[in-house]
């Protein structure tokens, strides 16, 4: 009997039912042994030789592997294909008493009859390169982990962490906030023309060229264009047409993965990562037993096997046509600090469709299934193709430009449409355009002219945030769910809607740590890190090496950071609530579990009491004096009224929304007001009768 041991007890049937008789499938339930749950568990002067331990369950889990051993004839290791998976491998053959250098170890990349046959025809030994490069990822963290973890707790508060990749992170997060905080809107104007040709009810729009002359950022000067071009006719200047290509995105990596579904899908970092795990590992499906349907889902690489594009072949051609072929088989590039372990993620069959599996297993497992299905099959299909016109016009000594783009060929959109959405501002794109020629003259059939201000940078989204991660290097394919979850289970940032906000306990972190270790929390220091770390993985690199060169200069910062005597403190958040019991505004604190009102007097006044979960904020327009959104508030008598989210730099307030526009009656200012179906547009003038009515449309993206 063959003896194989597997990471997840989920996988166990699958594997062993393409095993079959003579192999008995094992699981490990992860790392059998590591680094002491207590205690630093790495000798620094003995070259940061680390001391492995078996904790708690794991001894039983040892215990049966170590009896089974005994009736086995042969030991392989079949867990997960990546460095993690590898050092499971290790430590279960140093346990078992296995030599790592023999052909015990096989691997494969997605769990079906083939792959795992071909895994057990093709062992290999164990490589310890890879075992050494994921030994350094673990001492080196446990070494900042450990060392950086009591000091942040002896400077602000108890039961905070910091981590070599979790703290460069929440940099990120908090340059960002501090970003948006500092902003400074600029008041710019737009305009955008409603054109047809003569004696034609065809319109089109045109907007007005930016940077065609000094910029539109005031009243007098949009006034001043609009005098300029009152009753001109628009003349065509140039007219450029072509037809232009649209290309499919490579299929996923872990890292487009997350953003992918973070935002088609609006699930989070952890759903993701457990849905895609599910679809690895084997899901019970009602007439097809137990199946895995996606490949290993821990890659970087966009490389896809060329059995896995002759099955896209096969399938485009049968259900799509030739015409959906691309001129020559699809090959993506990728990014150069790619480690190209393993394929994209992919389906392992195409005959297993999203739709023959939609009602047979959880919402969320189709869902992600049919996003990796439709990714993959449309990254081997044919280009689309449209016929696109680009047109400059001019009108009163000004110069405005409109585009029209109309479909030739679908191509992979017939899947799949990674094309992003059109910015606000791209008004003068039409899905349709007249038959244009140059000295084309056309009439004027409206004019709208809009005040705006830039907006600051959008705060990360969990999706955002990890592209920041990849972009920047920090990280791996396995860390950047775990490194995300962490910044909000610490409270160092907070969700506001899908947003991450920086808290102000993450600010004072990231201000302690980014005084005592620059090096640790630079973004680029931190991915050379994870280059040489990488470099350990193709033997280039003797693994304490690289830690010792790391330490010395850590450990000096270190020492600097404990003999400073200062400390840090967290500003209290001050809230609307009032203590019953002094009449001060209570301010939310940060206790072992979780946030709770105080009162600011202590000790003198001890009042605390829970803090419920805050209303969302409800966001009905837009500044008029700064561009900033504005908010429904309430004053204490409990009557509604609309302020400026950038109080205190902005004191605008309002007790009706403002409209952000003039009364073309009166041309005193607009309000509105919104209702479930409709929002009613009158002026503010009382002795003006001037209103309208607009539709709401409805949000059907989550029905």
């Amino acid at each position: 009997m063959k003896l194989v041991l597997i990471e997840a007890p989920n996988k166990q049937s699958s594997v062993q039912k393409y095993l079959g008789k003579g192999y008995k499938v094992v699981p490990t339930f992860g790392h059998l042994r590591d680094l002491p749950l207590r205690g630093l568990g790495v000798d620094i002067a003995g070259n940061f030789e680390p001391s492995y331990v078996v904790e708690g369950d794991k001894k039983k889990v040892v215990a049966r592997l170590e009896a089974e051993a005994k009736n086995a004839d042969e030991i392989l290791f079949a867990t997960d294909p990546d460095r993690e998976g590898e050092a499971i491998a290790w430590h279960a053959a140093k346990l078992l008493n296995v030599d790592v250098s023999k052909p015990v170890r096989i691997e494969f990349n997605q769990i079906s009859h083939d792959a795992v046959q071909k895994a057990t025809e093709h062992p290999r030994p164990i490589n310890v390169d890879l075992v050494n490069a994921q030994q350094a990822r673990r001492v080196l963290d446990r070494l900042v982990g450990y060392k950086l973890t009591p000091l942040l707790c002896k400077k602000i508060q108890s039961n905070l962490s910091g981590g070599r990749v979790q703290s460069v992170t929440l940099k990120l997060v908090v340059d960002r906030e501090r970003e948006i905080e500092n902003f400074k809107p600029v008041e710019y104007w737009t305009l955008v023309a409603t054109l047809k040709k003569p004696d034609s009810k065809e319109t089109f729009r045109a907007s007005l060229v930016a940077g065609s002359e000094k910029k539109i950022n005031t009243k007098e000067a949009m006034d001043k264009v609009l005098a300029d071009i009152d009753g001109e006719k628009f003349v065509a200047k140039t007219v450029k047409r072509s037809v232009t290509a649209s290309h499919p995105s490579a299929p996923f990596t872990t890292s487009t993965m997350q953003q992918e579904a973070g935002n088609k899908l609006n699930m989070t970092s952890k759903q993701i990562s457990s849905t895609a795990q599910g679809l690895y590992e084997g899901l019970d499906i009602e007439g097809m037993g137990r199946l895995a349907l996606v490949t290993y889902i821990r890659s970087d690489s966009v490389r896809v096997a060329p059995e896995a594009q002759a099955m896209a072949k096969d399938f485009i051609l049968k259900n799509y046509g030739d015409k959906y072929l691309p001129k020559t088989t699809r090959f993506y590039k990728n990014k150069k600090d790619a480690q190209d372990a393993h394929e994209a993620i992919r389906p392992i069959s195409l005959d297993v469709t999203p739709e023959s599996i939609k009602d047979k297993v959880p919402k969320n497992s189709y869902r992600l299934y049919k996003l990796i299905y439709d990714r993959f099959l449309a990254s081997q299909m044919a280009d689309a193709s449209y016929n696109s016109l680009s047109v400059e016009l001019e009108a009163g000594g000004h110069k405005f430009k409109t585009t029209g783009r109309a479909m030739i060929f679908d191509g992979y959109t017939a899947i799949y449409n990674n094309v992003p959405d059109e910015s606000e501002d791209d008004e003068e794109v039409n899905s349709k355009l007249p038959n244009i020629n140059e000295q084309d003259l056309f009439e004027q059939n409206g004019l709208k002219n809009e005040q705006k201000f830039t907006k600051p940078p959008a705060r990360y989204t969990e999706a955002s945030l990890v592209k920041a991660m990849e972009d920047n290097g920090i990280g791996r394919p396995a860390t950047y769910t775990q490194t995300v979850t962490i910044l909000q289970t610490r409270h160092y940032v907070e969700k506001e809607g899908r947003q991450l906000k920086a808290t102000e306990l993450g600010k004072v972190v990231v201000d302690l740590l980014t005084k005592y270790f620059k090096d640790i929390m630079d973004v680029h220091f931190t991915a050379e890190m994870e280059n040489k770390l990488d470099d350990i993985e193709l033997g280039g690199k003797e693994w304490q090496s690289v830690i010792k060169q790391f330490y010395g200069g850590f450990e000096s910062e270190l020492k600097t950071a404990f003999l400073d005597g200062s400390k840090s403190k967290v500003p209290d958040e001050v809230s609307d609530e009032i203590c019953e019991k002094c009449g001060s505004h209570m301010v939310i604190k940060n206790g072992k579990y979780g946030k709770f009102l105080a009162c600011p007097n202590y000790p003198t006044c001890k009042n605390t009491r829970p803090l419920e979960a805050p209303k969302p904020v409800q966001y009905v327009g837009t500044c008029p004096k700064c561009g900033k959104r504005l908010k429904a508030l309430k004053t204490k008598t409990g009557k509604t009224f609309y302020g400026c989210e950038g109080y205190p730099d902005c004191d605008f307030k309002s007790w009706d929304i403002p409209a952000n526009e003039k009364c073309p009656s009166c041309g005193e200012d607009l309000i509105k007001k919104v209702y479930k179906l409709k929002t009613v547009i009158s002026c503010k003038n009382p002795k003006c009768n001037y209103s309208r009515q607009e539709k709401n449309e409805t949000n059907d993206k989550n029905s």
